[in-house]
């Protein structure tokens, strides 16, 4: 194929210089077009003629849009998630979806570490308390307990959870492991102790959620799952908004239930406006940043652009997710 069409749709990168180099070195004359999430217009116009797609995972591909592609063989997302695509529709019509696979687990699990020092320590705030005029143990109303003597739940033990787990093993924390696909003795190898749900939350100080979004954990953790929990644990969410029911997060912090959370991704992306969540009680959102880092972009971006052009070949990708 001397000329193909790819087909960027996306409104979060600021250029494509990256995906373009790998294109053009592969093929030098192919032709490239871009559209925002509204795409519908361009769908008539030229996107139905794309030989492969390139998109942000906030992009909505629905059946009723891959129906009308005439000549597609792959959709190549720009990161782990894909639940915004009907991946069965494409496979009905023999076009492949990639994720990219683990690229950033060792992004995401700096964010859980962060996210663990800053309840364990908590420097902001003894920094914006100073004007309470408390000093010294006068300062601390509840004395944390030691990371080293913590015990920290990973729910979702896939590459990220493993990676998580890795990076706490090594400040000395006892790691749990909740995950009904993986083995004991795969979770063994690891370091890390197979429980069931039930068990981990009622032990655990730290939760760190790091599996994906499918029917089976939409709404996993709501008021049922939180109650479990001692008043003194925090949660962590990278994994996706809708693992846990955001309302019932809001009211487990605001009635104390739990102590804090952390979560760089919430159930409406990109938000509403001023989500609810935003000023919940002792609640970290960040604006899902978490796997960001220069080689995670550069590996994100290089890995999408060779999954489109691996499809467009009839090659299979070990990203494939359909």
């Amino acid at each position: 194929m001397k000329h193909p069409l790819f087909w960027f749709i996306d409104e979060e990168w600021k250029d494509y210089d990256l995906e373009t180099a790998v294109l053009r070195e592969q093929y030098p004359d192919c032709e490239l077009k871009f559209s925002s999430y509204d795409y519908e217009e361009d769908l008539k116009e030229f996107g139905y003629r794309a030989d492969a797609i390139i998109g942000q995972v906030y992009a909505h591909i629905p059946a009723s849009a891959i129906e009308r592609l005439e000549n597609c063989k792959g959709i190549a997302l720009l990161g782990g998630g894909y639940d915004r695509v009907d991946t069965a529709a494409a496979r009905a019509k023999n076009i492949g979806v990639t994720n990219v696979q683990g690229y950033c687990a060792e992004d995401l699990a700096d964010y859980v570490l962060a996210a663990i020092f800053h309840f364990y320590k908590g420097l902001p705030v003894y920094h914006s308390n100073l004007s309470d005029g408390a000093w010294g143990a006068q300062a601390v109303k509840q004395p944390p307990r030691r990371i080293s003597r913590s015990k920290l739940l990973v729910v979702g033990c896939g590459r990220i959870g493993v990676t998580v787990a890795k990076r706490c093993q090594s400040l000395g924390m006892t790691v749990l492991g909740y995950d009904p696909n993986r083995d004991e003795s795969f979770l063994k190898e690891q370091g890390i102790q197979k429980v069931t749900l039930e068990e981990g939350l009622s032990q655990a100080d730290y939760v760190s959620v790091n599996v994906r979004l499918d029917e089976s954990t939409t709404g996993l953790l709501g008021t049922k799952e939180f109650a479990m929990m001692k008043p003194s644990a925090y949660l962590i969410n990278t994994a996706r908004g809708a693992i846990l029911k955001e309302d019932d997060l809001i009211e487990a912090l605001n009635n104390q239930v739990i102590a804090g959370a952390a979560v760089d991704v919430i159930t409406h992306e990109p938000p509403r406006d001023q989500e609810p969540i935003f000023s919940a009680k002792n609640c970290i959102v960040t604006p899902h940043v978490s796997y960001i880092s220069q080689e995670s972009f550069e590996e994100l971006r290089n890995r999408a652009a060779w999954n489109a052009i691996r499809m467009l070949r009839g090659e299979t990708p070990d990203d494939l997710v359909n």
